[in-house]
């Protein structure tokens, strides 16, 4: 996994191209267990998901809590055939485009997130020592 540095100084970058940014954006990683009844009781679902985001954003300054399922992200890895470490990277990106204003709910905004995420990744891939 990269660095504490490394992670901030990629969510400062992929923050500021669009035209923002970051305030305080605070990463949980937590289990089902613990997502789902914020899923329940904050968003109303009744399902297990691998990421929820909340924007506390002021502006054009990025803020939020982004709780993340450690045990949705190693599943998705599985059925993907991804690397765990590559998907939780996916995972904790995607939450931050959320706060950066992105959607994911109609089939566009989805295809729109995901150029974000592999754009954000394939950077992230370059500040990496090889």
């Amino acid at each position: 996994m990269p660095s504490r540095k490394t992670v901030k100084s990629w969510v400062a970058e992929e923050v500021k191209g669009y035209a923002s940014s970051v305030g305080c954006i605070l990463f949980h990683f937590c289990g089902d267990a613990e997502l789902l009844p914020l899923n329940q009781r904050y968003l109303g679902h009744n399902t297990l998901t691998d990421i929820i985001t909340f924007d506390y954003s002021e502006g054009r300054k990025r803020s939020g809590e982004i709780f993340i399922s450690l045990d949705r992200v190693k599943e998705n890895a599985e059925e993907l055939r991804n690397d765990v470490k590559e998907e939780l990277r996916r995972v904790m990106i995607h939450g931050v485009l959320h706060l950066c204003g992105l959607k994911d709910k109609t089939k566009l905004q989805k295809k729109e997130m995901r150029a974000a995420e592999a754009k954000a990744l394939k950077h992230l891939r370059n500040l990496l020592p090889t």
